[in-house]
Parts: structure tokens; sequence; C-alpha cells
């Protein structure tokens, strides 16, 4: 085997775009999938506005069989459901198998049960009506629901977990898969990771007053990575899901191949020097990356994009500072850098996994999507790299390896190092 990980199959259900097709177009495009919600201004929040797809039932109702489908609520075991079944059929492989793939695997990132399943356990347990709840609770308020959804479907038999690190879920998932294949334990992994953020956990954030408020009339407006009227960031669902193969397995199936995954870092500041339950350190984060740049046996220099976590905080200007840092490269010398989140927000657990989805497409269609609504970055930041290392418009350029990590709650760091694929 030949221990090298390429990524054959893309799924992606996203604020902007449900399917490879239409997301591609809208990063491309710059389109914005974030909305003013009626319902928040009902619940009096401070931040009116998400980044919600346009998801219904329907969208998955040929994926799996109809006595699993039935009584099935929870949104955000639907959005992996759909994410990973695409990412499976786009990487030519048929859903149906009479026997367990034991060569293939599946680590799907998740937060927590979907919580309007949870209000109505409360309810009807509060009630004496618990005989009222059915038979189909359990497995989809179960942290791991998603990923036995979908194991289930496709007859998964390797690794089959859920992880969950916060906003670091995502790629930690990718990184975890990889791994699994590059030991040899597995031929195949489908990864990825999801998020349904309904009014409950909403409102969690917006108490803690992280969220953007003074754009509520201007939703496409209001998500502003590393801009200087960035008030806060957006949460935004939806679900990512890649597939991963060792690449001697995938050239024996004749498999299309995407990009490569040189390879990747994830560790904790331990939430010490600068590192606390909310906030990554930056020994942590600086660490992290230039280990992913080792196992990667890459040097900072061979960055040509920085995909970064930049979610509209005052965060943003040590998030560029770090890259800086490990890197190894600042001003003139930095490489270009975007962020996904001012189009479709903070996906929170899914973050990493629909921002890996997009880092694969500008590696195969050789582009820079643009970071809307910077119109004004951050005086602090352009003290560390100039205005047009941060474009606003799409660029066609010539990509041959990125940079993408994710930094969660918890002090928990991820880096990816994603390439094109030579032979």
């Amino acid at each position: 085997m030949s221990r090298r990980v390429v990524i054959t199959g893309l799924g992606v259900v996203a604020p902007n775009g449900i399917g490879v097709p239409d997301f591609l177009h809208s990063i491309q495009q710059g389109v914005s999938g974030i909305r003013f919600m009626p319902l928040y201004e009902q619940l009096n929040f401070n931040c009116q506005v998400t980044g919600l797809p346009e998801f219904e039932w329907e969208h998955i109702k040929n994926y799996i069989p109809e006595v699993a489908l039935n009584g099935l609520k929870a949104i955000s075991i639907g959005y992996g459901i759909k994410a990973a079944l695409d990412a499976w059929t786009d990487a030519g492989n048929r859903p149906d198998s009479d026997q367990p793939r034991w060569e293939t695997g599946c680590i799907f990132g998740s937060s927590v049960g979907d919580t309007t399943v949870v209000k109505n356990v409360i309810t009807r347990v509060d009630a004496r009506e618990s005989k009222k709840l059915g038979s189909r609770v359990v497995e989809q308020i179960m942290n791991s629901g998603v990923t036995a959804y979908i194991s289930g479907r496709l007859g998964l038999a390797n690794r089959v977990t859920t992880n969950s690190a916060a906003c670091a879920t995502g790629t930690q998932a990718i990184l975890m898969g990889y791994e699994q294949i590059k030991h040899g334990l597995a031929k195949r992994m489908l990864v990825g990771s999801t998020e349904h953020v309904d009014s409950y956990i909403f409102g969690t954030f917006d108490s803690m007053r992280v969220l953007a408020r003074k754009f509520n009339h201007l939703p496409e407006q209001a998500s502003r990575p590393m801009s200087a009227s960035a008030g806060g960031f957006i949460p935004g669902s939806g679900a990512g899901a890649l597939i991963l193969e060792d690449l001697e397995f995938a050239l024996e199936r004749n498999a299309t191949i995407y990009a490569e995954i040189k390879g990747g870092c994830s560790n904790s500041g331990g939430q010490r020097s600068g590192g606390t339950m909310t906030a990554p350190g930056p020994g942590g984060i600086v660490r992290c990356i230039a280990e992913a740049l080792e196992k990667s046996a890459i040097s900072g220099q061979s960055i040509d994009l920085v995909c970064g976590h930049l979610t509209a905080t005052v965060a943003d200007i040590l998030e560029v500072q770090n890259w800086g840092v490990a890197l190894d490269r600042k001003e003139d010398d930095f490489p270009l850098i975007n962020s996904l989140k001012s189009m479709i927000g903070h996906c929170l657990t899914a973050a990493g996994s629909i921002e890996a989805v997009a880092v694969v497409l500008q590696i195969m269609h050789q582009f820079v999507h643009p970071n809307l609504n910077l119109q004004d970055p951050n005086p602090e930041i352009l003290k560390l790299i100039p205005a047009e290392k941060m474009p606003t418009t799409m660029i066609k350029k010539e990509i041959n390896t990125i940079a993408k990590a994710n930094f969660g709650f918890g002090d928990i760091n991820t880096c990816l190092i994603f390439s094109k694929y030579k032979n």
C-alpha cells in the first residue's frame, strides 16, 4: 500500500448551496447564504440572522429505506446523510451492499443530539407521557446517531465513530480518517461533520454576546471576517463530507482523484499560556500549524492559500499573526488568505468539513474564493499583511497547496495540508 491518502468524493449541505454544483457556483460568485429569521426577532435575540440551508426531508427520501426515514426528525442527521451519501456516489460507489465493507469506515463529527427532539422528550416525560415517545428517539439524540445512520446505510464496517471537538470537529474528523488510512488500518474512510443550529443552540450563543447584531436588516453583510466593522460571528448550519482513500486502492478501481491530503495535526493548548475554554492560545495554534507542515514534509513557503478559521471576531487579528509566525511569512511574502464564513457564517461543528469541501474545490478548479464584506480591512491586520492578500473577488490562480485550520472551544486546534494530486 502506498499510504498516500487522496480525496475521491465530495458532498455538502451549506447555507449557500445544497450539493457540490450549487455550492461551487456560490463560492465562486460570492453568494451569501445568510438570511434574516423572523422567529429570532420574535424571540428577542440580539442577532436575528443565520446561515440556514434550504433543506427538505425530500432531499434524502431516495437515500435511506422508508422504514428508517419514518419518524426521523433530527435535522442534523438529515444533513449528514445527504452530504455523506452524495460524497459516496460522487466517488463512484454504489450504496447497496449485501456484505459488510470491512475496508471502509466512517468518522463523522457531531456536537449535541438534536435539541428539538430533546425538547420533545423532556415535554413528554414531564407530562408523564413517555410511552408516546416511540422507539426512534434514542438514535436521534445520541451523539453518534449520524454515524450510525450513515454506516448502516452503506454497510461500513471498519472504524465507525463520532468525534466532537467544538469548532475543530470537522477538520479533526478528516484528520482521524486520514490517519486510519495512513497507518494501514483502512483503505477508505467516509469523513465529515454536521450541525443544526436551532433556536435553542442559537440562543445560548446569543446570550454570550459574541454574535453580530448590527446587520439584522442587511443579513448578507452580517458576517465580516477580518473587517474593521466585524461585530461577532453568525451561526450557521449544514454538513460536509469527503471520501478518503489509499492511493493504490483508488487507482485500482479507476477512481477520479480530486486532491491529496499531505498531513495534518490536532492538539490542545491545554488552556494555558493564553488559551482558555473559549479562546485558543497562540502557542498551541503555532505548534499545530508547524507540526502539520512537518508531517506533510513541506515548508511554509509552499503554501499558496490559507483557508482560515477567521470567525469575524477580535480573534481574527491574532489568527493572522499566528499564521505568519507558523509559516514564517509576513507582509508581501504572506500567502493569500480567505474565510468561507463570510458567505455561510460559522457552522460550528460542521465548519471544518464544509470549509474543507471548499478547499478541495479551489484546488480542483484552480481559484481562490472571495472574502465577502471586506471593504474595510481591520487596520491591525493591515499592519501584518497587505489588503491584496485578502481578495474580495474571485481570483483564477494556480493553487497547488492549501493550509486549512479550525480552532475550537476548549483550546482545541486542527490543521490540514491539502495539495493538488500529482502522480
